[in-house]
């Protein structure tokens, strides 16, 4: 009788649960063998060597530790990888993809509520709801009524910059289809019939800040997009405008942003910062018109069971030889987010 693929999960166990409930182990059981007790988050010891010893699969998640030349030495068996999460670009060394072994990522999964999120963002902060609930919960008796004020407010007709044509930021792209805005969309690897067919105007970088009443940010962490946004292009966004950053924080120079928010002239939403997390007492915290939300755009509670599904789906497909759909080649994983 042929052996059964068996599966080792390195995935942190506040997690766990959530990423792959019950039902979703079940069928997880209908296509490799595992130990539903144990979870790594570190190979070190005996346990993480015995198990790496009799791996086909890794089932990774947050809290994986990095799969580099020492674990695939302890794992002969090793055939795929298949990460229920979003990036694997800090869990996977090449040398993983040089040994032959295949790699799979629910990114695209885990894109969806942070496109969402983005989505959401766009629309509340179009309607500066963040500093006039401030400014109503503030108020006073007899004081000017001006959070009632909502001239100029509204994501209907305005003109929504997108920087960056990745996994999210189409996602966001397909979402804006619903609105009556105009679209904007910066991204140096995508062609004017591609921006076209994705409902967007291609611009460069300098032109999207000046005609944008609202800037998405969804582009990779790269030096070459360190400070994307730095105090000349922030300087170039239009008075009013909203910045939403849901990617990754060294993509806005957190100075210039923090200048700019200060006067009150921009406002930003950002679930990504640098340093992330901010410091104590940082002045984009106390600013009305900033809105700071701590890393949480992506999969969150019910939404984690997502990236289960993927997961388990992806593992029928590796167990019955079919094309991964989110195999991640390993030219991809410099440009990654």
């Amino acid at each position: 009788m042929p052996r059964r693929p068996v599966a080792v999960f390195a995935i942190a166990p506040w997690a766990f649960g959530g990423v792959f409930p019950a039902d979703l182990l079940t069928r997880l059981r209908r296509l490799v063998d595992f130990d539903p007790a144990t979870t790594f988050t570190s190979f070190d010891g005996p346990a993480a060597a015995a198990a790496l010893a009799e791996a086909d699969l890794l089932v990774t998640g947050w809290g994986c530790p990095r799969i580099d030349a020492g674990v695939l030495a302890a794992a002969p068996r090793l055939r795929a990888l298949v990460h229920a999460a979003g990036t694997v670009k800090a869990r996977v060394d090449p040398v993983v993809f040089e040994r032959g072994v295949v790699v799979s990522s629910a990114a695209e999964a885990n894109a969806v509520p942070v496109a969402d999120y983005t989505l959401a963002m766009l629309v509340l902060g179009a309607k500066r709801v963040f500093s006039r609930a401030r400014r109503y919960a503030a108020a006073v008796p007899g004081a000017p009524a001006d959070w009632l004020q909502g001239d100029g407010t509204g994501l209907h007709d305005c003109t929504v910059g997108v920087i960056g044509a990745s996994r999210i930021g189409r996602l966001v792209l397909r979402r804006l289809r619903a609105f009556d805005v105009e679209v904007l969309l910066y991204d140096p690897y995508v062609n004017a019939a591609e921006a076209a067919a994705l409902g967007a105007e291609p611009v460069g970088m300098d032109e999207l800040c000046r005609r944008s009443d609202l800037v998405t940010v969804h582009a990779p962490a790269l030096p070459e997009t360190r400070h994307l946004l730095d105090a000349g292009r922030l300087a170039l966004l239009p008075d009013g405008a909203l910045v939403v950053n849901t990617a990754r924080g060294s993509l806005i120079d957190t100075d210039a942003l923090t200048r700019e928010c200060l006067t009150g002239r921009i406002s930003a939403v950002l679930d990504v910062t640098e340093p992330e997390p901010l410091p104590p007492g940082h002045p984009l915290f106390a600013l009305p018109n900033v809105l700071i939300t701590p890393h949480l755009a992506g999969a969150q509670g019910r939404e984690l069971r997502r990236l289960g599904e993927f997961a388990v789906a992806e593992v029928g497909r590796f167990v019955s030889g079919a094309p991964l759909l989110g195999r991640v080649e390993p030219e991809q994983l410099p440009y990654i987010a």
